[in-house]
């Protein structure tokens, strides 16, 4: 079968990992020839080691350290956008996201090397089947238009997640059921560590980044679908989504930038997404497949460090997507509207408010590029002589 399915993994520490993801398809009768594995990583690491991995489990895939990154930028014709993806930060899944763009992958996974999936759930095949959903599920909003992932047993736990505003926090939280039949992502939570920002993890009394408090598939219930015009946090540890929405996904330039904001590249494209998919009549699916996060031990401080200088704007963020693109008609012309919004915007009232024009501009680029990368496939088609 040919691979349909670009599974991407930014990876320093433990690429073998995926050997139980492998194993979980294999146990649960998935076809392994669907999946292409981009491993994206740093000219430090063991990249022979990771390509041994990928062939003794005979699942195709490359390994892109930040020199074959350059390569694959200057191959493709595009190097002038390769500033794209910044160093040393999670937000290199942006690469993946080229990669699957210039392959035409029709599905796209991100997961993360700090975790596992659950053995009694087919990983791969229910992120299959929920962007294949059509049918009744339960949709779940707030009176301050954000939707909590962790809501289901948040009296128990008193959890929110990294990304969740700290104004809408204390919301009421209403949920009804709904028909959705045009499923673009698919967002799978976590047990064990839960994803929660430093500020959240020192609440719960942990110095070591990971929290106290964990979850276990009890915390759980039925998936779900936040409401049209209300907003959730997006985690790329465990998400699966289809080709058409990478030009509203971009991750953003996160750690590498004179501002020192990090730890929202994720969070922030999922906002840009949900906008989208509220624009296009689009639904992202949460819930299963669930997988094990096990974070590392690290200091809480220096999370606290990467984030701090982003923690305002992320209160506000979310308002001036609110405000952009309602008339168009694609992802990409969503995308556009939001990047020149912040692109453009003044926001000097806030903390290193400048960086949002910064990303605004960024984001400009990451369209173009995709914008390149079509031309230049366009250009490798061979003409179709005439009869």
């Amino acid at each position: 079968m040919t691979a349909d399915i670009c599974v991407m993994v930014p990876t320093i520490r433990n690429h073998e990992c995926m050997r139980s993801y492998f194993q979980n398809a294999r146990d649960h009768g998935f076809d392994l020839d669907r999946l292409f594995v981009v491993l994206i990583t740093e000219d430090f690491c063991d990249t022979d080691a990771m390509e041994q991995m990928l062939d003794e489990e005979g699942v195709d895939g490359a390994v892109y350290d930040g020199t074959a990154r350059e390569a694959w930028f200057e191959n493709h014709g595009t190097s002038e956008y390769s500033h794209l993806i910044p160093e040393a930060s999670h937000a290199q899944t942006s690469f993946g996201l080229l990669y699957m763009w210039a392959n035409d992958y029709e599905y796209g996974v991100f997961i993360d090397d700090d975790t596992l999936p659950h053995e009694d759930a087919d990983f791969f095949g229910t992120h299959m089947s929920n962007l294949a959903f059509e049918g009744e599920i339960e949709t779940v909003s707030s009176d301050e238009q954000w939707v909590n992932v962790l809501y289901q047993n948040e009296d128990e736990h008193g959890l929110y997640p990294r990304g969740y505003p700290y104004a809408a926090m204390d919301e009421t939280v209403a949920t009804e059921a709904t028909q959705v039949n045009d499923v673009v992502a698919s967002q799978g939570l976590w047990t064990n560590v839960p994803d929660l920002d430093a500020v959240r993890i020192l609440m719960d009394g942990d110095l070591q980044g990971q929290a106290q408090t964990r979850t276990s598939g009890a915390d759980f219930g039925d998936d779900f679908v936040a409401a049209e015009g209300q907003y959730l946090t997006v985690c790329s540890m465990n998400l699966a989504f289809r080709r058409e929405v990478i030009p509203a996904f971009y991750q953003l330039p996160m750690d590498d930038n004179e501002w020192d904001v990090g730890r929202f590249d994720d969070i922030w494209s999922g906002v840009f997404l949900k906008r989208a998919c509220d624009v296009l009549g689009k639904q992202i699916y949460n819930g299963d497949p669930l997988c094990e996060h096990n974070k590392a031990p690290r200091s809480t401080f220096s999370d606290l460090t990467n984030e701090v200088h982003g923690l305002e704007l992320n209160e506000h963020v979310w308002e001036i997507v609110d405000e952009a693109g309602a008339d168009a008609d694609s992802y990409a012309e969503v995308f556009d509207a939001i990047a020149t919004a912040m692109a453009d915007g003044d926001f000097s009232d806030w903390e290193n408010g400048a960086f949002l024009n910064y990303c605004g501009e960024f984001m400009l680029d990451w369209l173009e590029c995709l914008d390149e990368l079509d031309a230049a496939a366009t250009e490798q088609v061979p003409a179709t002589a005439d009869d």
